[in-house]
């Protein structure tokens, strides 16, 4: 099979595309063939050796992808061969076969295709986990979410509206903007410029938001902390922009705020059944017609570089899928 794999750290054209063999699926697993697959900030760290938690190498990045299940292990239950599937294998999904264990498998709603339901899982969980279990985001409250245009923003800004908040949309670009507008959004910062603060507090009449979400970190949070509302809440999801800052303790105390951290891999881990109830409420939007992924780019598997270089160049809106195959 093909495989898209990282023999040593560093850039994607590091990585090398193969034909090694195809894995077997083990005791409670399901050999998936992969029609699509999502890019996610994190496989773009991981294959630089940056992420909080590396693989032995070498090994085949892709924590999401949708196909159809072709054999399964011993002990499986609820999946056969022929079945659609999306997955969360972890690692692997890059490549035109994955074995996924059970955990990381769930059925594709008859409505939803391929590239979809790759693009679905990750954005939404960890998004709809911040803003319902760690921000406990009420109607009528103003969030504030940076970096809007990229794939947890964009599912930030589509929950936060069903949620009933009042939604600020920031991002680099007008571009990215003028996508998070698409979403629903109320209001449009561009901190492109630098400047955040000032912007968010002229929208709030000097309040500050009640939430913040924010993946990009760096500098913006420095700002964040000093636009937020009383009792306001910041989500640190990631650190898009390189750096990992510091929180101020002065600023927690005067704000009478919270910095609230958001790793859906310790969430799912230790509160399982709050994470199945998340995804089946999310999927019961998706089927009402409330949230659905926007995938902007597509790539063959053999393109991966110029798929994970949008990523690089700080391009993405949305998400970003490499395409196995087609339905």
């Amino acid at each position: 099979m093909l495989a898209v794999r990282c023999l040593s750290h560093g850039p994607p054209e590091n990585l090398s595309l193969g034909d090694i063999d195809k894995p077997a699926a083990r005791d409670n697993e399901a050999l998936v063939e992969v029609y699509a697959a999502s890019l996610n900030f994190p496989d773009g760290l991981q294959i630089r050796g940056k992420y909080q938690f590396q693989p032995d190498m070498p090994f085949i990045p892709g924590s999401e992808a949708a196909g159809i299940v072709r054999e399964t292990g011993s002990g499986l239950d609820g999946f056969a061969p022929g079945d659609r599937v999306m997955a969360t294998p972890g690692l692997g999904a890059f490549a035109e076969l994955v074995a996924v264990p059970a955990q990381g498998l769930r059925r594709i709603p008859d409505n939803m295709d391929f590239p979809t339901a790759a693009a679905f899982p990750m954005v939404y969980t960890t998004s709809y986990y911040a803003l319902k279990q760690r921000a406990r985001l009420a109607a009528g409250e103003t969030l504030l979410v940076l970096g809007a245009g990229g794939g947890v923003g964009m599912a930030a800004v589509e929950l936060g509206k069903i949620m009933g908040a009042r939604v600020i949309a920031a991002a680099g670009s007008q571009e990215k903007l003028a996508f998070a507008q698409k979403l629903g959004a109320d209001e449009l910062v561009d901190y492109s410029d630098g400047e955040l603060k000032e912007k968010v507090k002229n929208l709030t009449g000097g309040a500050g938001a009640d939430v913040i979400y924010d993946p990009v970190g760096g500098d913006l949070f420095d700002q964040c902390c000093r636009c937020i509302n009383w009792n306001g809440r910041l989500l640190v999801i990631g650190f898009t922009s390189g750096r990992i800052p510091s929180y101020k303790a002065n600023l927690a105390l005067l704000k009478g705020s919270s910095m609230v951290g958001v790793f859906l891999g310790r969430f799912r881990k230790e509160e399982p059944a709050a994470y199945e109830q998340n995804f089946g409420e999310l999927l019961e939007m998706y089927e009402q017609g409330k949230i659905k992924p926007l995938i902007t780019q597509k790539y063959p598997l053999r393109d991966y570089v110029s798929a994970f270089n949008v990523f690089t160049e700080r391009r993405a809106l949305g998400k970003v899928i490499l395409e196995m195959k087609s339905e």
